[in-house]
């Protein structure tokens, strides 16, 4: 312990004996250390209320520790150097570690240092009936499992409070999905929360000091939420991504210095990209057009032709799966051009949308020759593309482009062209450069080779293939993204062999009571 600290800690030992001696609380004696220590040591709240208990961060650790046991949890990872972190202001607890920490502390998050209610949605009373020096009696919850308060209904338009209650209002959303809570999905009060945090970032953006150590949390945040896309259920990682998004929102509202202030807007056109992606997924190309705009106003920050250029790249999925696959062939283009001779994902993956349109344009016009060669034009540029981007970009999925990835359109392209042949030979090494990563692609995959077989003949392989696909994969992620080719594939058996026997059983085995949004898209 450095003489700093040693000195902290002695002045705390003070004053909690004197607040002991005249009979305060705890959570008392931590403002007082505060306001004594604050100014001198620098020390927080949350460090505040240790010094209060008279308890080192071994003991803190061992306390949220056995409270994760006491909830049949798994024993988390939490160690000395993390509460340190979060007691010196460099980093902040996660949703759950801060519920833990204020059931230790007994009081609110505000207590200790941090604004926003607790995800349990209640109090964290001390003995005797104390929430936290509120000065309100906390009655005793006996509802099981976590409480989530009412919420008034969506007016659809951001309220006054800075954004705390859309917030709230996502938190519980993730709440509910950790707790496996029966009801909890996409309704207008969660739509008017997600709308409501991407305009707050949109007035930011028009209108407007963050440590490093924040600022590479932050980045680490994003590029991890990216490696998650393809894996985590899409509502549950939009919540996540959007309470992200509102932290960065909030270090924009003040003017940062110019470096600050370009990593930041680069991490909210990233973000606000990622939720267009997720909301293309989960059938609301509205939602997503206006993240992807709140997207191309922060890349347009950074000055970032790459990043402009990925922004826009990403959003010309939305015609070709909602709209008209010309549109999106134009998206691609002005991405292309965008990104001019800058090697980065936009170069790869615009020309792969290209050819993915134009496919569907030559199959809805008979398969025009030069729609098909200007489709395998555009898919050669796109390994011209690949082969100059970075190793990083080569591995990311989602802000950049993997060679699976490459391998799966080219082989999805061709099933489109009518090529099965070719395609089924590209479509399986695709196949083979996934491991237990990427489960999505890999269903898309296999409903593709699905479809080869419906052209060959074989109905019955085809119909196996489909089945098989569905059945790996769980229901948190069977959105549009994987009922979209299940039904191609119903309707292309039906247009070709009409209902033959087996395709009762396979349209059984997709997800009931999900409506057959016509038209929707993927974004993966």
């Amino acid at each position: 312990m450095s003489g700093r600290q040693h000195k902290e800690t002695e002045i705390a030992r003070r004053v909690r004996a004197g607040g002991l001696a005249v009979g305060r609380s705890p959570a008392l004696i931590a403002d007082e250390i505060h306001e004594v220590c604050g100014p001198q040591f620098g020390t927080t709240k949350i460090k505040a209320h240790r010094l209060s208990n008279g308890i080192a961060l071994a003991d803190v650790i061992e306390q949220v520790r056995a409270l994760f046991e006491r909830d049949g949890k798994p024993v988390p990872g939490i160690g000395e150097t993390l509460l340190s972190a979060y007691e010196s202001g460099m980093k902040r607890p996660g949703p759950e570690y801060l519920h833990y920490l204020c059931l230790v502390y007994r009081v609110e998050p505000l207590a200790l240092g941090f604004e926003g209610p607790c995800i349990c949605g209640h109090g964290h009373p001390a003995p005797g009936g104390s929430g936290g020096g509120d000065g309100q009696e906390e009655r005793p919850d006996t509802s099981p499992g976590p409480r989530v308060p009412p919420v008034p209904p969506d007016s659809g338009t951001p309220s006054t409070d800075g954004g705390e209650e859309d917030e709230n209002v996502l938190r519980r959303t993730l709440l509910g999905l950790i707790v496996g809570s029966v009801g909890v999905g996409l309704d207008s009060q969660v739509l008017g929360a997600v709308e409501n945090v991407r305009r707050r970032m949109d007035d930011t953006m028009v209108t407007a000091t963050v440590s490093p150590a924040m600022l590479d949390q932050w980045e680490q945040a994003t590029a991890g939420f990216g490696r998650q896309y393809m894996n985590t259920p899409p509502l549950r990682l939009l919540c996540d991504v959007l309470l992200e998004f509102s932290a960065v929102r909030k270090a924009l509202e003040r003017r940062q210095p110019l470096d600050v202030q370009e990593r930041l807007c680069r991490m909210a056109a990233q973000l606000a990209g990622l939720c267009g992606m997720i909301m293309i997924d989960l059938g609301d190309h509205r939602l997503a057009r206006s993240f992807f705009r709140t997207g191309r106003t922060a890349a347009d920050e950074t000055g970032d032709r790459a990043l402009r250029a990925w922004v826009m790249a990403r959003e010309s999925l939305i015609p070709l799966y909602y709209g008209d696959p010309r549109e999106a062939v134009i998206l691609a283009k002005k991405s292309g051009e965008m990104a001019g001779h800058t090697p980065c994902a936009a170069r790869t993956m615009a020309p792969v949308v290209e050819a993915r349109a134009l496919a569907m344009l030559a199959g809805a016009n008979g398969s025009r020759q030069d729609v098909v060669d200007q489709a395998k034009r555009a898919l050669h540029r796109a390994r011209l593309a690949f082969a100059q981007m970075s190793e990083n970009d080569q591995e990311d999925p989602a802000f950049g482009y993997t060679e699976r990835q490459l391998y799966f359109y080219q082989g999805d392209v061709l099933v489109k062209l009518g090529q099965t042949l070719e395609a089924d030979v590209i479509l399986e090494q695709a196949l083979g450069k996934y491991s237990g990563e990427d489960l999505l692609d890999q269903t898309l995959i296999r409903f593709d080779r699905a479809l080869c077989r419906v052209i060959e003949g074989d109905v019955e392989e085809a119909l196996r293939m489909g089945r098989q696909a569905i059945d790996l994969v769980d229901e948190g992620h069977r959105t549009e993204l994987i009922l979209r080719p299940a039904r191609d594939l119903v309707k292309a058996i039906q247009i070709k062999y009409g209902d033959v026997p087996e395709l009762k059983d396979f349209r059984d085995s997709l997800v009931p009571g999900v409506p057959d949004t016509s038209g929707a898209g993927e974004a993966r």
